[in-house]
């Protein structure tokens, strides 16, 4: 299996063990889920699929974020307790994947469940000297002590700025020794969640919270780590540093994936923008293999658009795939082994995608429906 990394922008093998370690970050749990969180989780079922297909066991670890600026706020816009909202929008979210047809992760970690673990790593960044407390109870990583920052998003100082202040960053906040150092501990408001530490009570910042969660399932080092390119920075240069300069072991991913965003009439689809296509809704009109083909039809690592039209096209192109008949049964082993060679292709499934429908036009309806089921489509063979 060829996968690009991130880390090292190129492409090569992937040696994977009997185990592979696969953390994907998840999602804050305060709006439904859409259809660029069902994007970026699809193409990592589509990733364990085959690895698992390969005889390798997958440990998979997706976290939930229930403790965070944006969830706070939110739980008191609509006046209700934070843990009622997380707990709740995750439920739902996880209901929604399961329609999909996703693989479940072996575990969904709550960042207020992992916040013990959290008080420790940063007593261990202030005691290596690459973090700092300020008298008002916020310690902040100093991304001046940790070796080469920005090298991991190729950024330049700038736009990393631009980009940081966008993300929730704080780049004007008093007392901060470089304006990109990032929180890891941070007062909370007095109707926040709040826990004791030896440098005032408070709450962890977002970066830590996943380097926690990580470590604490799968161990200091990891062989994958996924999640939307949005990521790349603050959030995956942040957890690289802190985890690194906290073991003092590297890297701390073999392998860096990230999955482009999904756009509503060319504007990436945010909750901020409120310009959302909800995987519930479609899965409510449509049949959730029609879902399915839409997104694998994207490259993974490739922004698109979503429009109804292309919808609709997926959704016949599935019909077909159901309705074609089985022909010759000598042509299965031939296109299953060209999907699942795509697929090892830095998951081409789009090339996959096509395949299939050349199958189905060549009259070999079986062979489709078996290569269609790597990828985690419902299809019977």
């Amino acid at each position: 299996m060829q996968l690009f990394d991130t880390r090292t922008s190129t492409t090569a093998p992937f040696v994977a063990g009997a185990t592979v370690r696969l953390y994907v970050c998840g999602i804050t749990p305060y709006d439904s889920a859409h259809l660029g969180h069902a994007f970026v989780y699809t193409v990592f079922d589509v990733l364990i699929r085959r690895l698992e297909a390969e005889g390798h066991k997958v440990v998979y670890v997706r976290n939930v974020t229930d403790v965070d600026d944006d969830i706070l706020r939110t739980s008191r816009e609509r006046g209700v307790d934070y843990q009622v909202l997380s707990r709740s929008e995750a439920a739902a979210f996880h209901a929604n994947l399961t329609r999909l047809g996703l693989r479940p992760p072996d575990v969904i970690p709550f960042a207020t469940e992992a916040v013990p673990a959290m008080i420790p790593m940063v007593s261990g960044l202030l005691q290596r000297g690459v973090a700092y407390a300020l008298a008002d109870g916020r310690v902040y990583a100093d991304v001046d002590a940790m070796e080469d920052y920005l090298a991991f998003s190729g950024l330049d100082r700038d736009e990393a700025l631009r980009q940081f202040a966008e993300k929730g960053g704080d780049p004007e906040a008093e007392g901060k020794r470089n304006p990109l150092d990032f929180l890891l501990w941070q007062p909370s408001l007095p109707d926040e969640p709040s826990w004791a530490t030896p440098w005032g009570a408070g709450r962890p910042g977002w970066h830590l919270e996943c380097s926690a969660m990580a470590m604490e399932h799968l161990g200091s080092t990891i062989d994958i780590h996924g999640g939307g390119n949005d990521l790349i920075f603050p959030h995956h240069e942040a957890e690289i540093l802190q985890s690194e300069a906290l073991t003092g072991q590297g890297p701390f991913a073999r392998v860096w994936m990230h999955v482009g965003m999904v756009a509503l009439e060319d504007v990436k689809m945010s909750k901020s923008l409120g310009n959302l296509v909800f995987l519930g809704d479609l899965l409510d009109r449509y049949d959730p293999d029609a879902v399915r083909r839409l997104l694998l039809s994207n490259h993974y690592r490739s922004g698109w658009t979503y429009t109804e039209a292309d919808m609709e096209s997926a959704a016949t192109a599935v019909k077909g795939w159901h309705g074609a008949a089985d022909g010759d049964p000598l042509a299965v082993d031939g296109v299953v082994a060209a999907v699942a060679a795509a697929v090892d292709d830095d998951l081409d499934t789009p090339r996959a995608i096509r395949l299939i429908d050349d199958a189905v036009s060549a009259g070999n309806g079986m062979a489709a429906r078996a290569a269609a089921t790597q990828l985690g489509f419902f299809l019977g063979v």
